[in-house]
């Protein structure tokens, strides 16, 4: 548990109905529940208190054997931040209280980078959000649409997000290159830390033209004049599960370590 001054609440948003796979917080890996190993990392980290936040009974009733903290939201949110925004209405947190979003579909994430993300918010009391990036070590990656950039000012705060391949180099880009010559380019890590009080304006805002056309919530924040501050994550972060293949090699993984 961290100290009283930087005491933060992980809060792991697991809806049952996912378009691809349906049902994913509930697949088992491992003998147990995929949203149960994202619990138990969070559990790992500073974190003062662990909470899943869901819809569906049967992901409620799934956590019952681990003792774990359920609080049942509305099954009409368009986003995992909304769902945050009703569970710190719900418990009635403070303005100033710290959440951290860690997303269900992640089972293998570090602790040490959720610690690491609110630890950035309250490096600068003036951002509402904090985030991680990592270095973009290759050009198909760069040239991805599915994969977010990022790129920051010299305080660390996001200046924009994109699915398009930023910044853009003026003489290399014009024709594709094969390679990357510098680690100039960062690819953003979906893991949050938000100050309650920014939670609770959110969800007053209607989505923003950038929000659109790139389909990235976080660009509501920027659209608004909220600053994000973005950490270069500690350490690698495993992928999520967003595919049958995914879970196959999460399932391998951790059939080893069991």
């Amino acid at each position: 548990m961290g100290d009283a001054a930087d005491a933060f609440i992980a809060v792991i948003p697991a809806r049952f109905g996912a378009s691809r796979l349906p049902g994913k917080p509930l697949l088992d890996i491992a003998g147990e529940p995929m949203v149960a190993h994202v619990w138990r990392r969070a559990c790992e980290s500073a974190a003062q208190r662990v909470i899943v936040a869901t819809d569906d009974a049967r992901i409620r009733d799934a956590l019952a054997p681990f003792d774990a903290e359920v609080v049942m939201t509305r099954s009409d949110h368009p986003s995992g931040t909304d769902r945050l925004a009703e569970v710190a209405e719900r418990l009635g947190l403070p303005d100033e209280a710290v959440l951290v979003n860690v997303q269900g579909d992640e089972p293998l994430i570090p602790p040490t980078l959720i610690d690491q993300v609110a630890a950035r918010l309250f490096d600068d009391p003036e951002a509402s959000i904090a985030t991680l990036a990592e270095p973009i070590a290759d050009v198909d990656t760069l040239f991805n649409p599915n994969v977010v950039k990022v790129v920051r000012a010299l305080s660390g705060r996001a200046l924009y997000f994109s699915r398009a391949p930023i910044p853009w180099d003026r003489q290399e880009f014009a024709s594709r290159p094969d390679w990357l010559e510098t680690d100039g380019w960062l690819r953003h890590i979906g893991l949050y830390a938000y100050r309650v009080g920014f939670l609770a304006q959110y969800g007053d805002w209607t989505p923003s033209p950038l929000e659109q056309l790139e389909q990235l919530e976080q660009l509501r924040a920027l659209h608004h004049g909220h600053a994000i501050q973005v950490a270069l994550a500690a350490l690698p972060n495993p992928p999520g599960v967003d595919t049958v293949e995914d879970l196959e090699r999460v399932r391998s993984l951790l059939a080893r370590n069991h």
